[in-house]
């Protein structure tokens, strides 16, 4: 009887009743702007607002708030989903395909992924460069599509509303492949709120996300240099190898910049920690906790591991 009380007072006269929730973020290291909670509130009253820093945070209109308080549970930072224990098998692989390899930030397993998935009639979500150069998720349908989600970018995407897409394609049976950082993995999984057989979720282990504020200051800054609009951008180019990776921009005009990891002022900046997002100080999602099916990272130091097992191996 309390709850259609309740039901009644929230629908006719815009009553608020103590004890529920909405989602409101007193600390910026509360939230790791995964936008999980503006996908599933069912009133659309939750938008993402770009604070001085250049990240964004959810903002309720409290006014149109029910407090069903479905934002807070789908919150991967203060919640985790129920993860089966199984086994961890890890693996260090790479694709044969040279030319996918070189154009992939490590060892091109994404590529080998979103062709099976596609051969599959299914659908993949990624990260990539919209026509403006901003980090946006989206998804593709078809392999060329594909291509855009290769290689790192080290700026934090744009969820926008991908986890209701990839619901509506679960929902109808297609196999999705999600690809996104802990976070963004984690709060998809709280989102869609029960398993699917033909869901792949694939984290990538990442050192923490940039401020989009800062890249595009900086992507400007080169714009300007150069004279020129930008052709594309690589975060990791293998030209001068895999261990001595670039950041390149490519302009209109035909003029390049290209300089190593130590000596391009936006990657030394992101490798001393300068400018991530706060919630990546403490990160909520790492160490497998985010309930996704495959973590894809970088395996550095392979060859030791492989040369102490070929030496333990002679001694046997």
């Amino acid at each position: 009887m309390e709850l259609l009380i309740n039901k009644i007072l929230k629908s006719y006269f815009n009553f608020k009743i103590e004890g529920e929730s909405m989602i409101d973020i007193k600390k910026k290291e509360e939230c790791c702007g995964c936008y999980a909670c503006t996908n599933v509130c069912p009133k659309i009253c939750i938008e993402m607002k770009v604070d001085d820093e250049g990240f964004w945070y959810p903002q309720v209109k409290k006014e149109k708030c029910i407090e069903c308080g479905l934002c807070e549970k789908v919150c991967p930072v203060i919640n985790s989903p129920k993860i089966d224990k199984n086994d961890t098998m890890a693996y260090a692989c790479i694709n044969n395909n040279e030319e996918s390899r070189k154009m992939s930030s490590s060892g091109g397993i994404f590529s080998l992924l979103c062709d099976e998935v596609i051969r599959n009639k299914g659908v993949v979500f990624g990260a990539g460069f919209d026509e403006n150069f901003e980090v946006i998720h989206s998804y593709s349908e078809t392999l060329e599509g594909c291509s855009i989600f290769r290689g790192s970018k080290y700026v934090q995407s744009k969820i926008g509303n991908t986890y209701k897409e990839a619901k509506e394609f679960l929902d109808n049976g297609r196999i999705v492949l999600f690809s996104g950082t802990q976070c963004q993995i984690k709060g998809l999984i709280l989102y869609l709120r029960k398993k699917y057989d033909n869901l792949i979720a694939m984290e990538v282990v990442c050192h923490g996300v940039p401020s989009p504020k800062v890249f595009r200051n900086y992507r400007d800054l080169l714009s300007k240099k150069y004279n020129s609009q930008i052709k594309y951008i690589r975060f990791r180019d293998k030209t001068k190898g895999w261990k001595k990776y670039s950041y390149v921009t490519k302009f209109i005009n035909n003029e390049k910049y290209s300089k190593t990891l130590k000596k391009d002022l936006f990657t030394r900046g992101f490798l001393k920690n300068l400018y991530l997002r706060p919630s990546c100080y403490d990160c909520k999602a790492k160490n497998y906790t985010s309930g996704s099916d495959l973590s894809l990272a970088d395996y550095w130091g392979i060859q030791k591991n492989i040369q102490s097992l070929m030496m333990i191996k002679a001694h046997l």
